[in-house]
């Protein structure tokens, strides 16, 4: 990243979570950046992007310093996105392990045109860089997807392929946490949709870590040639390029404006590569951290908490 790229973020202050700028390795407060007032929260600038992604260009940073980047305790960016939509089997790597686990075809919808998308639940599942996770007590194994998120800075209604990118404020880092001996309801025959739980696998409690932060889309580049990584405790797990996705950003943006409007600060996690833990034959344990990397985006680190253990029976 150079000087002169901009993040935006949330830190906590004094007084509770405030929108922030990042350049270089210092924080501002962004309601002094911009000189507007209410835009101390983010997903409230995002609501004129316009007008923010102006004022940024010709910003001085003269004013609002909060310190150095290393000593800001920075939250999830946006405090909370109205929806964020989560694509599956969207690298061709990572459909063909998944098929070989759960033993169905190899598809990844590209021959009919569409896109695939579950929806999160932004307020319960998004948590901030060096989140410490649970994991669900109902759940046996963890997994991890490092994902690329594209984040919406203006309403995006049946937009076509080639302007859907001009509906985009920025571009962010999500871990799509997974309980996956829950994908499945095993007592529902496979022949029903019942069969698939995707609110136990992927809506749980801190199930989406996001962040540390936004990084402009026109501080980017080519979003298309981005090295992706996960590392499990210092032991990397994934690999890959955004390069290797199956539908661009651009066609999952204008798949998803022919069902609704896309609101600025909504997130689209555009899916991940392959090294998934299931396909690996292994899962996270308490105790553990995850550290995803995109090049030009950061780094975004999650802790796993041990398991609470349990008492001994009394005699």
């Amino acid at each position: 990243m150079t000087d002169s790229t901009i993040r935006l973020g949330s830190y906590r202050s004094p007084s509770g979570p405030r929108a922030c700028a990042i350049r270089s390795e210092s924080v501002f407060d962004l309601q002094s950046v911009l000189g507007i007032p209410g835009s101390s929260n983010l997903l409230s600038v995002f609501e004129d992007w316009h007008l923010t992604e102006t004022l940024l260009r010709s910003a001085s940073f003269d004013a609002g310093s909060v310190g150095p980047l290393a000593q800001t305790e920075l939250l999830a960016p946006i405090l909370y996105p109205r929806a964020m939509f989560c694509a599956g089997a969207n690298y061709a790597d990572h459909v063909e392990e998944m098929a070989r686990v759960l033993g169905i075809p190899a598809s990844s919808n590209k021959e009919n045109d569409a896109p695939w998308h579950f929806v999160a639940t932004p307020a319960h599942s998004i948590v901030g860089p060096n989140a410490a996770i649970e994991i669900p007590a109902y759940a046996a194994t963890l997994d991890w997807e490092a994902e690329l998120g594209a984040v919406i800075g203006r309403p995006a209604r049946n937009v076509s392929v080639d302007t859907a990118m001009s509906h985009v404020a920025g571009l962010t880092i999500v871990n799509d946490l997974s309980a996956r001996d829950h994908s499945r309801r095993a007592n529902v025959p496979v022949s029903l949709p019942f069969h698939w739980d995707w609110m136990s696998q992927k809506c749980f409690e801190g199930a989406k870590p996001v962040g540390p932060w936004i990084t402009l889309l026109r501080d980017v580049g080519d979003v298309y040639d981005m090295p992706i990584r996960l590392w499990v405790d210092g032991v990397i797990m994934q690999e890959s390029n955004t390069s290797q996705m199956i539908f661009t950003i651009a066609e999952q943006i204008a798949f998803l404006s022919t069902r609704l409007t896309l609101l600025p600060g909504d997130i689209i996690a555009t899916g991940t590569p392959a090294g998934v833990g299931i396909a690996r034959g292994t899962s996270l344990r308490g105790g553990e951290e995850v550290r995803i990397e995109i090049e030009r985006i950061g780094e975004l680190t999650t802790k796993i908490k041990p398991r609470p253990t349990q008492p001994p029976a009394s005699s």
